[in-house]
């Protein structure tokens, strides 16, 4: 087969508008994961039981099954219980419910590694538990876990070509379209797997800057 590397020009916009809609569909996935990545980690630290038990159990359910079947479960699965979503709102709720159960477990690992003494030297200071949480500990756990969210987000925007199997016109999807008409599936895939790269590359600079600009004094980051 020869390759035709004119598919990418004549075609460039069109996948360009596809990467737009992988960093849109990753963006809100991150935020949202996010939010909930923070309530859920903090019910992971909780002392009460019944909140322990059910953030547990949502985060080992996530973690422990593909992101594909929960993809197909919340589009194909839900509509039988009333609730019915459209291909992107599906494949955004999907990668936001299961962002949040790895990010509850990077924030809790950032809370628990925070020495107690940082607890107990604020509350000997005055404040409340959770002036302390707040104010002393989830703002150096936040720091502290800079590197592995980065990770997190980078999987994120990669795990977004899934939505995919639900009609989603992302990245993927506009490729396999240009490569049903052109038969270049080599030429392509090249191409989208630099788009990737230079997506998840460029997140991983703009993040290690960040780590770089709010890293604790005297830690790695912050020499």
């Amino acid at each position: 087969m020869n390759l035709d590397w004119s598919v990418i020009p004549e075609n460039f916009w069109f996948l360009m508008d596809g990467a737009k809609l992988t960093l849109i569909i990753a963006i809100i996935a991150i935020l949202f994961g996010f939010a909930g990545g923070i309530l859920l980690g903090m019910a992971r630290i909780s002392k009460n039981r019944a909140v322990y038990g059910i953030s547990t159990g949502y985060i080992e359910a996530f973690r422990g099954t593909p992101l594909l079947v929960q993809i197909f479960l919340i589009y194909f699965g839900l509509p039988s219980l009333g609730l019915q979503f459209t291909p992107l709102m599906a494949g955004i709720l999907a990668l936001s419910l299961n962002s949040a159960a790895y990010q509850a477990e990077i924030f809790r690992a950032g809370v628990q590694s925070i020495p107690k003494g940082q607890m107990e030297a604020s509350r000997s200071m005055g404040m409340t538990y959770n002036q302390s949480m707040f104010h002393v500990i989830i703002p150096q756990a936040l720091r502290n876990s800079m590197p592995t969210y980065t990770n997190e987000f980078i999987t994120l925007i990669k795990d977004s070509s899934l939505v995919m199997a639900i009609g989603v016109l992302e990245l993927t999807y506009s490729a396999k379209d240009v490569i049903a008409d052109t038969f270049q599936p080599f030429v392509l895939y090249i191409f989208i797997a630099v788009v990737y790269f230079v997506m998840t590359f460029s997140t991983s600079r703009i993040m290690r800057f960040v780590e770089r600009k709010f890293a604790i004094p005297g830690t790695m980051g912050g020499e």
